[in-house]
């Protein structure tokens, strides 16, 4: 058993094309932070590579937008954060520029990373 555990919440509200779009953002953001997570390139029958995916399985669950801000207030653990601001952002600077004058940013999804113990704490009672 791996000794550290990622999860993918996502709100429990968001249509099926929101969610997708932030599962790829955290996905990305947490694996450009977390390198030496992926496994081995890997050959197929055919002889056709198939490049490196993690080698953490990734549940993938569901809560509100008040939990949602909890987990990436976490401690403990590296808590990814997608908010409204960045999901309706179209460029990043409007982003960054955005989010600094917002006090309170609803959150859309959060992924965690840590010690297993931890993040099964965290995320054991969501759907």
């Amino acid at each position: 058993m791996l000794p550290t555990k990622i999860a993918l919440v996502l709100r429990a509200d968001l249509p099926p094309n929101l969610a997708a779009n932030a599962a790829v953002v955290l996905g990305l953001s947490l694996g450009a932070r977390l390198p030496h997570i992926l496994g081995d390139d890997a050959k197929d029958a055919d002889g056709t590579t198939h490049l490196a995916i993690t080698d953490h399985p990734v549940p993938v669950l569901t809560a509100d937008a008040a939990h949602l801000k909890a987990l990436h207030r976490a401690e403990g653990v590296t808590a990814v954060g997608f908010t409204e601001v960045a999901r309706r952002a179209r460029a990043y600077d409007a982003y960054l520029e955005d989010l600094s004058t917002t006090s309170d940013p609803e959150f859309v999804a959060v992924a965690l990373y840590g010690p297993r113990a931890v993040v099964t704490k965290l995320t054991r009672k969501l759907p």
